[in-house]
C-alpha cells in the first residue's frame, strides 16, 4: 500500500511540474557586461528567461564576475533574479522597453537593484550592496552603490549566426 501511494504522488509531483512548465516559455542566453561595486567587474554567465505573455517577464541567471580588488585578480561568483515588467499587453516589436526589478548576490554582497532593459537583452540597472557579514574582497568591503551594464544574447541568436 505504501508504495502505490508514493508512486501515485511521484506521479502528481512530476505530472504538476510538466504542466507548470507548458504554460511559461524559456529562453536561454549568455550574458557579458559590466558591473561596479566600489571597483569595476567585467561580468560573463548565463540567463534563463521564462514568460507566459510579453507583459511580465522573469530571469534567472548566474555570472561570474572578475576584475581587480586590492591590487590581486578576483573572481565572484553572482546569482540574480529578475522581473521583467511592462504594461502594454500583446504590442509585439513595439513593445520594446521594460522595467527591471531585481536582486542579485554574491559570497560578499546582496543588492536589490531596479533599472530599465531594451527588448530584455541591454540591461541598465541600479542598486545599493549590503555587504554579508564582515566579507572583503582582498581586505576590500563591497558596500554601497552597484552599477550594472549587461548584454544578454539568446542563444538562439548565437547558434543561427554559425549556420
Amino acid at each position: 500500500m505504501m508504495n502505490f501511494r508514493s508512486a501515485v504522488t511521484v506521479l502528481f509531483i512530476f505530472s504538476l511540474s510538466v504542466m507548470a512548465r507548458a504554460q511559461y516559455t524559456m529562453h536561454k542566453m549568455v550574458s557579458v557586461g559590466y558591473a561596479y561595486q566600489n571597483q569595476s567587474f567585467g561580468e560573463l554567465g548565463g540567463k534563463l528567461l521564462f514568460l507566459k505573455h510579453d507583459d511580465v517577464i522573469y530571469r534567472l541567471g548566474g555570472s561570474a564576475l572578475m576584475g581587480s580588488a586590492g591590487s590581486k585578480f578576483a573572481i565572484m561568483p553572482k546569482l540574480q533574479a529578475d522581473v521583467l515588467l511592462n504594461f502594454e499587453k500583446n504590442v509585439d516589436f513595439y513593445h520594446s522597453y521594460y522595467l527591471l526589478i531585481g536582486a542579485e548576490g554574491t559570497n560578499k554582497y546582496i543588492a536589490p537593484k531596479i533599472g530599465v532593459t531594451l527588448f530584455g537583452i541591454l540591461d541598465l540597472a541600479g542598486g545599493y550592496a549590503f555587504p554579508i557579514a564582515d566579507a572583503r574582497l582582498n581586505g576590500k568591503e563591497l558596500k554601497g552603490l552597484n552599477v550594472n551594464l549587461t548584454l544578454n544574447i539568446p542563444t538562439v541568436f548565437i547558434h543561427d549566426m554559425f549556420k
